[in-house]
């Protein structure tokens, strides 16, 4: 169980993170990833920092051919899918 640090009824803030399904279109690839913040807590949600992340890779600012990449702590793991799609292995 996650400590939330917020109320689900307010009119403000987190919503996004109860929907179930999370859709994102990095790399020319269409990428759904399921969330379940009330069972799962804070690591089953996509953060705003992870598409944030996943934005500047993808716009080129590191080359990721041909190198290793290892995505720590990150919650549902987009960095890591949208690394390994642009080319970063493991």
């Amino acid at each position: 169980m996650a400590l939330v640090p917020y109320e689900e009824t307010t009119e403000f803030g987190l919503q996004k993170f109860h929907k179930p399904l999370a859709t994102f279109s990095f790399a020319n690839h269409t990428i759904q990833i399921r969330q379940d913040w009330r069972h799962l807590g804070v690591a089953a949600v996509v953060w705003d920092a992870a598409i944030v992340l996943s934005t500047y890779l993808e716009m080129g600012a590191v080359e990721l051919r041909g190198r290793s990449a290892v995505e720590l702590g990150a919650g549902t793991g987009l960095v890591g899918i949208v690394a390994a799609l642009l080319g970063g292995g493991i």
